[in-house]
């Protein structure tokens, strides 16, 4: 089984930049997608010439932002939207699936924004989520994915002098918030089976920084150790998959 995460940056805009041949090219068994940027219903409008999946959807009260969804051919025990906490859930950011032996967790990260202006909230969504998936694990191992909208070491960002303590993304407290998810048990399955390769997952639009490779790796699948150690048997990035600012990520499970 393969399952990809891909943040397409808005699902209207990705269906007309090749996404069907996309998703050939990956050859997911279950596809997540973050920043759907539309409605329930408009998100399965837009998929409707995406065959051979179940469509799940949770998207924000404010139209046009944020959203996720799961593309799953195998039709999970039952999907249930964000993690029970007022504050988070009007956002639209996380989407559970329940399969036999594990939960799917896909979260779009709250982006700390410009002058970091939302970095006390994301510093409280951190430890929130961290709880929720720690609550569900007491059940079943979790394998998530998404975009965590932060470069969790220097080999995870091209320029992390300039943006260290400056950039969304790149803050003390972002790279604290993603080593707790690591000293919690959950493993980052690519750095895990890539130890010293540099790849990334989203790049700026400005600049070509795409075309120059200054980019960061902030799109991950973190699992329990128990899913590391059975079933993950690849880890993968996209990087010459294209229709948005982020890129695929993958991993085959036995």
């Amino acid at each position: 089984m393969r399952i990809a995460s891909w943040n397409v940056n808005g699902v209207r805009a990705v269906m007309k930049k090749d996404f069907v041949q996309s998703l050939h090219t990956l050859g997911a068994d279950i596809l997540c997608l973050q920043e759907t940027k539309a409605q329930d219903d408009q998100v399965v409008a837009a998929l409707e010439g995406v065959e051979g999946y179940h469509v799940y959807s949770n998207s924000a009260e404010r139209k046009g932002y944020s959203g996720v969804a799961i593309l799953s051919k195998v039709e999970p025990i039952q999907v249930f939207a964000d993690i029970g906490i007022e504050e988070h859930d009007t956002e639209g950011r996380v989407l559970t699936a329940e399969f036999d032996d594990f939960y799917l967790v896909t979260v779009y990260t709250p982006n700390s924004g410009n002058e970091l202006v939302r970095l006390p909230y994301r510093e409280t969504w951190d430890r929130d989520f961290l709880a929720f998936v720690k609550g569900l694990e007491k059940t079943k191992p979790v394998l998530m994915c998404g975009d965590f909208n932060v470069a969790h070491t220097d080999i995870d960002i091209a320029r992390p002098k300039p943006n260290y303590n400056k950039s969304a993304g790149y803050t003390q407290k972002e790279i604290d918030g993603m080593d707790n998810i690591v000293g919690a048990g959950f493993v980052d399955t690519f750095r895990h089976l890539h130890p010293d390769e540099v790849k990334y997952s989203w790049w700026s639009y400005r600049a070509g920084a795409r075309a120059k490779n200054v980019g960061w790796r902030i799109d991950y699948f973190l699992a329990s150790e128990a899913l590391v150690n059975k079933r993950i048997k690849a880890a993968d990035i996209w990087n010459d998959i294209f229709g948005s600012d982020h890129c695929p990520v993958s991993v085959d499970l036995a």
